[in-house]
C-alpha cells in the first residue's frame, strides 16, 4: 500500500527560496516581499546586470545568472544550489516569456518554440530535479488568467498558462505522496514589461497584486488570484465566452 504524506504548509518566513526570473515584475515583488517576510531568497535570470540591480538594493539577495532555455543551464543552477544551497525548500517558477505576434509571422515558429521551452519545459524540468533535495520542498507556478481565455494577440504563451495550470493540478494531486506542497500563483495582467515596454501601463501595480497573495497565502489557498483571474478561476462556460469575446473583437 503506497503511503500517503500530509503536505506541508509553506510558512512565510525562514524559507531558503529561489525565484526563475526574480529580477523584474512579478518576479521582482515576489523576491522583495519574501525578503521583508524574513527569508533567504536566491534569484536568477538571464540578464547579470538585472540581477545586479536587486542586489545592488538588496545586498541578502544571492543572484546566479541562467538562461533557464537552456537545459544545461537549468541542470548547472540546480548542481550549484545543492551543493551550496542544500536546504532550499521552496521553488518558484516564475520566468516566462510572451510574445506578442501572430500565427502567420514569418518567424512564428522560432518565437513559438522559444516560448514553450521558458514557459513549459523549464519549469517541468527544474520542478523533477529539485524534489531531489533531500530537505522537503514546496513548488510554486505562476500561470495566468490567461490559463483559462486566451488572448490571441499572445498565443502561445495563453496556451502554456493553461499548460501549467493543468499540470499544476495534477502535480498537486501526485505530489501529496511526498508530502509536497504545490501553489499556483495566477496573476491578471500587471504593469511589468511582459511582452514589451508600455503594454501594461494602464494595468494595476505588481504591489497590489503581491499585497493580495500573501494574505491568501496566509489563509493557506492552493490558488493565489487578484482582479480578473479570480473571476476567471471561478468563471462558467458563458462567463468564459463572454470574456474571450471582449478581448478578442
Amino acid at each position: 500500500m503506497r503511503l500517503i504524506l500530509q503536505p506541508i504548509i509553506m510558512q512565510l518566513s525562514n524559507n531558503k527560496i529561489l525565484i526563475t526570473g526574480g529580477g523584474s515584475g512579478i518576479g521582482l515583488g515576489l523576491t522583495e516581499r519574501f525578503v521583508q517576510e524574513g527569508n533567504t531568497v536566491i534569484i536568477c535570470g538571464r540578464r547579470a546586470k538585472v540581477l545586479k540591480e536587486v542586489t545592488d538594493k538588496h545586498p541578502e539577495v544571492v543572484s546566479r545568472v541562467c538562461d533557464l532555455s537552456i537545459e544545461s543551464q537549468r541542470e548547472d543552477l540546480f548542481n550549484w544550489v545543492k551543493e551550496n544551497h542544500p536546504d532550499l525548500n521552496v521553488l518558484i517558477n516564475n520566468a516566462g516569456i510572451q510574445n506578442w505576434m501572430h500565427t502567420s509571422d514569418e518567424d512564428f515558429y522560432d518565437k513559438a518554440k522559444m516560448e514553450i521551452e521558458c514557459n513549459i519545459i523549464a519549469p517541468l524540468h527544474l520542478a523533477s530535479l529539485f524534489l531531489e533535495l533531500a530537505s522537503p520542498i514546496t513548488l510554486m507556478n505562476v500561470t495566468s488568467g490567461l490559463s483559462f481565455v486566451p488572448l490571441t494577440k499572445v498565443p502561445v504563451y495563453s496556451a502554456t498558462k493553461a499548460f501549467m495550470h493543468s499540470f499544476t493540478l495534477s502535480q498537486r494531486h501526485l505530489a501529496k505522496e511526498k508530502g509536497v506542497e504545490v501553489i499556483e500563483i495566477i496573476p491578471p495582467a500587471l504593469n511589468t514589461d511582459l511582452g514589451g515596454k508600455g503594454l501594461h501601463d494602464g494595468q494595476p501595480p505588481v504591489s497590489d497584486f503581491i499585497e493580495t497573495i500573501f494574505m491568501q497565502l496566509k489563509e493557506g489557498r492552493e490558488a493565489l488570484t487578484f482582479g480578473f483571474s479570480e473571476i476567471m478561476l471561478n468563471a462558467g462556460p458563458e462567463q468564459l465566452a463572454g470574456a474571450f469575446k471582449r478581448m478578442n473583437p
